[in-house]
């Protein structure tokens, strides 16, 4: 890598949240991040005013990445954006902007799959984390994806394992629903779980080839069965909640576990990275530590800030694609369904 420092500005625009960060030599100068509130109203992300809401933050939070990185937008040497997957409208803002200020500047432009930023966001540099070694297995848990990705190389990824219906920070949040806790729900649950018993409930662990997921039934599971205890006692949640969320956590925590064993067995690979909102989850992170004495495996878990939607990973990436001078056309266009 060459000292003189080449500052990336990334943009994060897949979702809710739009993000702007600045990078240089892998170290995240800013890392800005400005979350819309309104969805918590609705209970679910709403496309339209998400789209809306990043139209307002864009600059402000563009701005405020720059201040806080201390430079002058005149110094970046290049801009890296979230391309998709996504939200077509949440998309089409960053990319609009981030497409205007590269022409403006007269800098290289960079096209980001969110999905390999989530696992590239392992490379950046901070105390907090450590960087895994190739070949490594990624596993991305998130509201949005589960999946689990033979990495060999920056851009060289292969997706093993996936879900087949909701993705796991969805089973989380609508468990949580059925519960009666406020959206999202699964960061409570969470909380709720870790003063309850795990094994006091038993729900069924779908059954699907050995490296792919599926939520759906386990959702449909915690429906029923809160409907039939309910008929029976009207207060049972609220006399068992911390049960209910320690054993609805532990189903969920156990099952990712059954799937990242298999693909070790499978590949051979014991070094064994997760990112995504869901890696927040102590449960999760609790496991992921336990393997690590259990089976002999390397484990790495980003620093908080870097396993949910943020433009630090994005910026990371755009580091390595400029150093490889991976730069992309103007007529570049935002989409909502991408493979690696």
């Amino acid at each position: 890598m060459s000292h003189n420092n080449s500052y990336i500005l990334g943009i994060e625009s897949s979702c809710d949240d739009t993000g702007a960060a600045v990078i240089a030599n892998g170290r995240v100068l800013s890392n800005v991040v400005a979350t819309q509130e309104i969805h918590r109203e609705y209970g679910g992300v709403v496309p339209e005013l998400a789209s809306r809401a990043h139209q307002q933050n864009i600059v402000p939070v563009v701005h405020q990445a720059l201040r806080r990185a201390n430079i002058d937008k005149n110094q970046l040497s290049a801009i890296a954006f979230t391309r998709g997957p996504g939200l077509m409208g949440s998309l089409l803002v960053g990319t609009s902007f981030a497409k205007s200020l590269a022409m403006g500047l007269n800098i290289p432009l960079i096209e980001v799959n969110h999905m390999q930023a989530h696992i590239l966001a392992h490379f950046i540099k901070a105390e907090e984390q450590t960087t895994p070694r190739f070949p490594f297995l990624a596993m991305t848990i998130s509201g949005g994806h589960t999946q689990i990705v033979k990495v060999t190389g920056y851009f060289d990824m292969e997706v093993i394992g996936e879900t087949l219906d909701d993705a796991v920070g969805e089973a989380f949040d609508k468990s949580a629903k059925i519960l009666g806790l406020p959206y999202p729900g699964g960061p409570l649950l969470d909380k709720y779980a870790q003063q309850g018993d795990p094994k006091r409930f038993v729900f069924p662990k779908p059954k699907v080839s050995p490296l792919d997921f599926s939520f759906s039934g386990l959702k449909t599971a915690v429906l029923y069965f809160i409907e039939k205890e309910t008929r029976k006692d009207p207060d049972f949640v609220q006399k068992n909640l911390h049960d209910i969320c320690a054993s609805i956590q532990f189903t969920i925590v156990d099952y990712l576990m059954d799937k990242l064993k298999n693909a070790v067995a499978e590949t051979g690979i014991t070094e064994v990275a997760i990112g995504g909102g869901v890696s927040a989850n102590s449960g999760v992170r609790n496991a992921l530590k336990a393997a690590e004495a259990d089976y002999g495996w390397t484990t790495h878990i980003p620093k908080f800030e870097y396993c949910t939607d943020n433009a630090g990973m994005i910026a990371m990436v755009g580091q390595l694609k400029f150093e490889n001078k991976d730069f992309t056309t103007s007529d570049i266009v935002a989409k909502a369904r991408m493979k690696f």
